[in-house]
């Protein structure tokens, strides 16, 4: 006989999210999508540029293999936050001895702000190429901007906008076609690429991992998984109602995958756009994104400089409350403060007061001695050596029962996970030998 649901348990189901009951390819879409839009920053961006400038074709590869353990990855910490209603920070608070913590929140917290200022002078200088005599108006003007977006809209509706920054994105697809890449050559070199493995070699590939999987896109997808249980009524932690699970790990699994193939696509691209024109034309040195964008003009005309240098405002828009946000999320998480984007200002003090250290930081670093060159491909390979000892700790947490109880990581995630930190931490070595 067919058990009927009580008018408990049926006003309880009406309240679930739709999401929670239907899956919606559209509407899955979300933190997933947002933190791999995020991942192509003007950090990633200038990577991404140098690897073209300087290796050509040859280091297409390195996006094509880390795709699956980036999206794995992710996913596993996708999976943290939705399965316990907590971030990582939280999570790594209760399941590990108290030294682990604060020196996982003090590295974030250091790469990030060093990110978001290398992130601010680089759109500074990309708008400043389109309005010149205005970069120092430009670069406060674009941290208020984001500064005043996290502290005064809630999260409900900044993750709207978010989504629609997504887009411009876009602009690095049209510059790959308007400069007529030699497609059966690209093909070629993905599969066999010819370069020499040397120092030099190893520290780009470390940087292009370093930005590709990075520790701030760990915390930001953990805790935005969070808000996402906050926002929706009737939607709970997993562990508290497991029946949510089938729906929800599918939405967080498309998501993911969507959302990170979404990165990976825009980072080959820039890569192949900058090969197939700078290298080509023996311009293998570009210090930012916004150089990059500026030696591509007489390459490849007013239009592809256009679009890139837009590229360049659009994602730092995006990454830069990522990165403050992240840093905010962990750092509440381990003291334990009320926070989250969709907290009010006057009720979360200390977590809107991190993501203002985090950009005002970032701008007060932005105008310092410290070359801002320098720190945007720098920080992409600090953050591939940071990383390894956190993925370490985030696995150890997704394969723990008596956290994640019947929702630990899955064979697949595991295998995948554990790979993407074996192979971080040999890149990340071989970049130390060979120095």
């Amino acid at each position: 006989m067919k058990r009927q649901a009580t008018p408990a348990a049926r006003r309880g189901l009406r309240n679930l999210p739709r999401r929670t009951r239907h899956f919606n390819p559209l509407t899955a879409l979300g933190p997933g999508l947002i933190t791999g839009a995020a991942d192509d920053d003007p950090s990633g961006i200038a990577t991404y540029s140098q690897a073209g400038a300087q290796f050509g074709l040859s280091m297409l590869w390195t996006l094509v293999l880390i795709y699956p353990f980036m999206a794995v990855f992710q996913g596993v910490c996708a999976r943290i936050g939705r399965v316990t209603g907590k971030g990582l920070a939280a999570n790594i608070k209760t399941e590990f001895p108290p030294w682990v913590l604060p020196g996982v929140v003090v590295l974030l917290l250091v790469a990030n702000t060093l990110n978001v200022s290398a992130d601010v002078a680089a759109m500074g200088e990309a708008a400043n190429l389109l309005a010149p005599g205005w970069r120092h108006v430009f670069t406060i003007g674009f941290a208020a901007l984001t500064l005043g977006l996290q502290v005064f809209v809630p999260y409900h509706r900044y993750v709207w906008f978010l989504k629609w920054l997504t887009l411009s994105l876009l602009s690095y697809v049209a510059v790959a076609f308007m400069v007529h890449a030699p497609w059966l050559e690209v093909a070629r070199r993905v599969v066999l690429p010819r370069f020499r493995f040397d120092q030099s070699a190893a520290t780009l590939i470390t940087g292009v991992f370093g930005t590709t999987i990075s520790p701030y896109l760990f915390f930001w997808q953990a805790s935005e998984e969070v808000e996402e249980i906050e926002k929706a009524p009737g939607a709970r932690a997993l562990v508290d109602a497991p029946r949510q699970g089938r729906v929800e790990l599918r939405r967080i699994g498309w998501d993911t995958y969507a959302g990170m193939g979404y990165s990976n696509i825009i980072a080959f691209f820039i890569m192949l756009s900058t090969a197939v024109t700078l290298n080509a034309a023996g311009v293998d040195n570009v210090g930012t994104a916004a150089q990059a964008a500026q030696a591509l003009r007489p390459l490849a005309g007013n239009l592809a400089f256009l679009l890139f240098a837009l590229g360049i405002i659009g994602t730092g828009l995006l990454a830069i409350p990522t990165l403050a946000g992240s840093a905010a999320y962990a750092l509440t998480e381990a003291l334990g403060w009320k926070g989250g984007l969709e907290s009010r200002f006057r009720d979360a003090h200390g977590f809107y007061g991190v993501i203002g250290f985090a950009v005002l930081g970032g701008v007060a670093l932005s105008y310092s001695p410290i070359d801002p060159i320098k720190a945007l491909f720098w920080s992409a390979v600090v953050n591939g050596v940071i990383a390894v000892p956190l993925m370490v700790v985030i696995m150890l947490l997704v394969t723990r029962a008596s956290l994640m109880g019947r929702f630990t990581a899955n064979p697949w995630q595991r295998w995948g996970g554990w790979t993407a930190t074996a192979i971080m931490g040999v890149v990340a070595v071989l970049m130390f030998a060979l120095m």
